[in-house]
């Protein structure tokens, strides 16, 4: 049996390529060890074989933003559970590889209630992160909300229009009835809780609460519970 090398090592010698070099695709993901992908340089390798992606390059992994249908329970420290290959919705190009270092300092501009299901952006990029909290505010938020009880008289227009929640005037929004316990808000600038608020206060009580979009980014056909990356053609 050959003794043990650093897999960094052993690709560097079979590449004829430089130790950084091997380092930089090992931690890009792009390397296999008998047909399992290996990010970490120094992990130890004996007769395994050792496989480069025909795809490789060395450029510096992109940082990770995942959208994320997530289920009505779940709550902030639990959602990096969900985020895992085999959850990981397909029907959009796959242009990053789900890589160890995507889990490190993941922050959640426009959180959701954990009560609440649908779209949640998690992500790494300060870039996406620093537009979502400037721009927030005047992003429009798609909501299905279930409801139960009899509405109030112009129960409508006092949910478009009139409400204050938390000591200010909430802005115009658009509210339609999808069904008979169903409404479809539109709305911007949306605060925790503030959606069960004000179905409340038209004598309404919000049972299920749904996001469907994120200014110009939505669910679509994602399944709940399942993921995708941002890709960088796409903005909010």
């Amino acid at each position: 049996m050959t003794s043990p090398i650093r897999l960094d090592k052993r690709l560097s010698a079979q590449l004829q390529c430089s130790r950084t070099q091997a380092q930089q695709y090992i931690e890009g993901g792009w390397v296999s060890v008998d047909g399992v992908v290996v990010e970490t340089p120094q992990t130890m390798v004996t007769d395994e074989v050792v496989t480069l992606a025909d795809n490789a390059n060395t450029d510096g992994a992109e940082p990770a933003t995942f959208l994320l249908n997530k289920p009505a329970g779940v709550g902030a420290g639990n959602l990096l559970a969900l985020i895992e290959e085999s959850s990981h919705f397909t029907d959009y190009a796959v242009t990053q590889h789900l890589l160890k270092r995507h889990y490190q300092r993941l922050e959640m501009p426009m959180p959701l209630d954990d009560a609440a299901s649908g779209l949640v952006v998690l992500t790494q990029d300060w870039r996406v992160r620093r537009h979502l909290i400037e721009t927030g505010p005047s992003l429009e938020q798609e909501f299905m909300v279930d409801v139960e009880g009899e509405p109030s008289p112009w129960a409508m227009s006092r949910l478009t229009q009139g409400l204050r929640y938390e000591g200010r005037s909430l802005p115009l929004c658009k509210v339609s009835w999808q069904s008979e316990q169903r409404l479809r808000f539109a709305i911007k600038d949306v605060r925790p809780g503030q959606l069960q608020f004000m179905c409340n206060e038209v004598g309404l009580q919000a049972t299920a609460i749904r996001r469907l979009r994120i200014g110009r980014i939505g669910l679509s056909k994602m399944p709940e519970g399942q993921w995708r990356f941002l890709m960088s053609s796409q903005k909010f």
